[in-house]
């Protein structure tokens, strides 16, 4: 049997296939304009055959209305959506209104507890926004922060004081907290922010359980933040494909 895993964050869409128990290499791209032909041409087509489709989606009923019509012309399924609820997975979220919790992050929950199914884990993911969920050894989904990711953070600052746009000319500071150029100073203080916010979380997700939690980072922006980032951490680029694959 081989099943089509799919995940659709904010700006990017990643995608992998489990074929007789085994997850194959996760693929993304932006998907901005995407139209129901791009998810033929580019999902569709990543395995001879396809007998499920799984995903887990964030970005509207548009962009998933897309993905159905693809999946049901080029294949003849009707895609799963996963929504968070109360107990799946081997999690169980402590949100008072489980529905209210990301199913991507409920997912990412699954997918790490099941990576590490005897310790408490610390599940950063970061991308338009950066989300920070910690899961008991047992299980629990305690509940967690959002931030936004160090691009819109960025963003926020260029097009919303007066006056900055204009002084946001240069080139990149290099990796410096003290840049010399508007621009740099921007995107090194938003890359340094959500650093010093995980570093915090961990503190915390520490005191609230009286050790270390395993640290797992995910998410397109990871990259950029990971050398900043000062705790022990592990990078599961898949995480998301992984909670889908466990609920196959």
């Amino acid at each position: 049997m081989s099943v089509l895993l799919v995940d659709i964050g904010n700006t990017r869409i990643k995608w992998a296939c489990v074929t007789n128990g085994r997850l194959s290499r996760q693929r993304g791209a932006a998907h901005a304009d995407w139209r129901s032909e791009d998810f033929v041409d580019k999902l569709m087509g990543a395995a001879r055959r396809i007998d499920r489709v799984i995903v887990v989606s964030v970005a509207g009923s548009r962009l998933d209305r897309r993905l159905v019509s693809a999946a049901r012309r080029a294949r003849g399924i009707v895609p799963q959506f996963v929504a968070s609820r109360r107990h799946l997975g081997g999690v169980t979220t402590a949100y008072s209104e489980p529905w209210q919790l990301g199913a991507d992050r409920f997912v990412a929950a699954i997918g790490a507890h099941q990576l590490a199914p005897h310790r408490a884990v610390c599940v950063v993911d970061v991308g338009t926004a950066m989300t920070i969920d910690l899961v008991t050894a047992r299980g629990r989904h305690v509940g967690g922060a959002i931030v936004p990711g160090p691009s819109l953070m960025a963003a926020s600052l260029l097009h919303g004081t007066s006056g900055i746009l204009h002084r946001s000319k240069g080139k990149p500071a290099g990796g410096r907290l003290f840049a010399r150029n508007t621009r740099s100073a921007i995107e090194e203080g938003a890359r340094y922010a959500v650093a010093a916010v995980i570093d915090r979380a961990v503190r915390e997700a520490r005191r609230a359980l009286g050790a270390p939690p395993l640290v797992l980072l995910t998410g397109g922006a990871a990259a950029a933040v990971r050398p900043l980032v000062r705790s022990a951490h592990r990078s599961v680029p898949d995480l998301v494909l992984r909670g889908l694959a466990a609920l196959i």
